[in-house]
């Protein structure tokens, strides 16, 4: 008997469980679906089970089927059972907002802000509510309130600034967080991440998308001198906007106020170079280089003032022989001031390439390279840089096989990282140099999967010219020519390698190697600043090749020389632009529509 009363409550009890989980699914698909009428019949059957758990959806549906005396009968049933949770209040307004009682409606707000005490929760949960109904001004005037019971401990910066932003007050919420800032330095990153979900940040326009901030930012440093995280702030944006001038201005101001002996300056500096904004570099590096040779910074500024005037040159390719000869001498004073050491390998390094590839002193950058690599003291990886570097020299006075040795010994030291790939490839380009074609393919199709993606795809370009030289013709002959004149440019013996690949049309009518001449021509007349000759020869390319290797390559440096040679801003512009469309997927994709926005005239991040 007793074992049936049991089986019989168990029965009961699963039965109840089993209706309690079926109104509770009908009731919110209902909910879901917006049928406010059939979910508040189940509901209301679940509130009268468990008024807490329930009253937010049963009440929601209440409003939305306009019942509001039930809907105000339930809001002051909970209010009454749980009197600290004021948020009931705004339920109660809303209620009476429906029924177009706004003078009740208002009532209830001041009532729920006029009970609200010290908690915090009830702060928050009360404002929330107050943003849930779209009652900015309320929302702000309790966390207002709130702020005056805990303002040294928790003030409400964020939730105010949240009311202020879903109010469209842009400039008080701003200065919400620059004072969340002002009372915890330490959340400035927060600050930033919170400003830039807020005001939205645009890449093309070089950081946050609201001039306020900037405004209030500056108001502030005049107010608050001593408050140095708002310089620091400022500092940021300015930086985001690659305003590098005036972000110098202010970096010198935190310098000297902080006695911070440069280092804001130098990393300023670097910064400046990566964007290639060279003139404010030189400020910075030479701001250092003023406090003199005592200073820990000294040297490294030094160091990369000359660095800057390189990379000045190198990518901008617009010198003179004057620029060139200028630059040597502010590399060889660096070097002689300091040394050969590992502080002074990055200007040898530059020296090396600057006398070896532009000035024709291959013998000099030799000797130097030989000298820097085996002195005392310098890296690993610093000696294996400058390998690679002495091996392009050496095969340039065509010493082949020493240049191999080079390279090989910089592959096996580093075999499965960048630097040792690309000693792999160099070496790989000896052998195409050579008439070695089965080998240098090998080692070209094995650099396929190349971390380094400009490797992978140099790897790629030689294997596809060996491919289709002597792909179906057994005949090696136009590629061994090819290959030899190639090496013959590389070498500055600019007119033999030219005669030889010109030779090759001559000889050989159905040669696959057409592209490939007209390519490397327009190289080396670019070297020789014969632009008129370089743009005709990448047209023959852009024109007749253009779906094979080098289409996008041609393009690409066609716009490069309107851009930085002639001058001739349209032009690169719409070439810049045709080159989008054409080649969307190209490996100078990023950089060509960096470049057309800005000549475009946008403020490029």
């Amino acid at each position: 008997m007793r074992n049936l009363k049991l089986i019989i409550l168990l029965f009961i009890s699963v039965s109840a469980f089993c209706q309690k989980n079926t109104d509770e699914q009908l009731a919110t698909q209902f909910l879901q679906n917006k049928e406010y009428d059939k979910a508040s019949i189940y509901f209301e059957k679940l509130y009268d089970r468990n008024s807490e758990m329930y009253y937010t959806p049963y009440f929601k549906c209440l409003l939305a089927t306009a019942n509001l005396k039930k809907a105000e009968k339930i809001a002051k049933h909970q209010l009454k059972r749980f009197p600290i949770d004021l948020f009931y209040y705004v339920d109660l307004g809303q209620v009476y907002k429906a029924d177009s009682n706004l003078l009740k409606e208002k009532e209830q707000y001041t009532k729920a802000i006029k009970e609200l005490g010290q908690d915090i929760s009830q702060t928050l949960d009360l404002g929330k509510a107050f943003l849930g109904v779209k009652e900015f001004d309320y929302a702000i005037e309790t966390y207002k309130k709130g702020r005056r019971y805990n303002a040294a401990v928790y003030p409400f910066f964020y939730e105010m600034a949240d009311a202020f932003k879903a109010k469209g007050d842009i400039r008080s919420m701003i200065n919400e967080y620059l004072d969340a800032i002002s009372f915890k330095e330490t959340d400035l990153q927060n600050v930033q991440m919170q400003l830039q979900n807020s005001l939205g940040y645009d890449d093309e326009k070089g950081g946050f998308n609201n001039p306020v901030l900037k405004q209030e930012l500056q108001k502030r440093i005049q107010q608050h001198p001593d408050k140095v995280i708002y310089s620091d702030f400022l500092v940021y944006i300015l930086i985001q906007q690659k305003d590098f001038e005036s972000a110098f201005i202010h970096s010198k101001v935190l310098d000297k106020r902080l006695k911070e002996e440069g280092y804001r300056i130098m990393d300023l500096g670097k910064l400046c170079v990566l964007n290639e904004d060279y003139e404010t570099a030189q400020q910075c590096f030479d701001y250092v280089i003023a406090k003199g040779p005592a200073n820990f910074n000294y040297a490294q500024a030094c160091i990369e003032s000359a660095n800057a005037q390189f990379e000045k040159i190198s990518r901008q390719k617009n010198y003179t022989q004057t620029d060139l000869l200028e630059v040597e001498q502010k590399l060889k004073n660096t070097i002689k001031q300091f040394g050969y050491n590992q502080l002074s390998v990055s200007v040898v390094h530059k020296l090396a390439v600057l006398q070896g590839f532009y000035l024709n002193k291959v013998q000099e950058a030799i000797d130097m390279l030989n000298e820097v690599i085996n002195i005392p003291g310098i890296d690993k990886a610093s000696a294996a840089e400058l390998k690679l570097d002495l091996g392009d020299l050496l095969l340039i006075t065509g010493n082949v096989w020493e240049a191999s040795l080079s390279y090989s010994q910089v592959e096996k030291a580093y075999k499965y990282e960048p630097i040792g790939q690309d000693a792999k490839f160099r070496n790989a380009k000896i052998a195409f140099y050579t008439g070695d074609f089965k080998w240098a393919k090998a080692q070209l199709d094995a650099l396929k999967g190349a971390t380094s993606k400009l490797i992978s795809n140099d790897a790629m370009d030689l294997s596809l010219v060996i491919s289709d030289a002597i792909g179906i013709d057994t005949n090696e002959v136009p590629l061994q020519m090819f290959a030899s004149a190639d090496l013959l440019l590389l070498q500055h013996k600019n007119t033999e390698g030219i005669q030889r690949m010109d030779s090759i049309n001559i000889l050989f009518d159905n040669n696959s190697l057409a592209d490939d001449i007209y390519f490397k021509k327009a190289q080396v007349f670019t070297q020789e600043a014969k632009y008129k000759e370089a743009l005709e020869a990448y047209q023959r390319v852009v024109d007749v090749y253009g779906d094979k290797i080098y289409g996008d390559d041609a393009l690409f440096k066609m716009a490069e020389i309107y851009q930085y040679n002639l001058k001739d801003i349209e032009k690169a512009k719409t070439l810049y632009q045709d080159f989008l469309t054409k080649y969307p997927g190209s490996v100078y994709t990023v950089e060509a529509r960096k470049r057309f926005r800005k000549l475009r005239g946008d403020v490029v991040n």
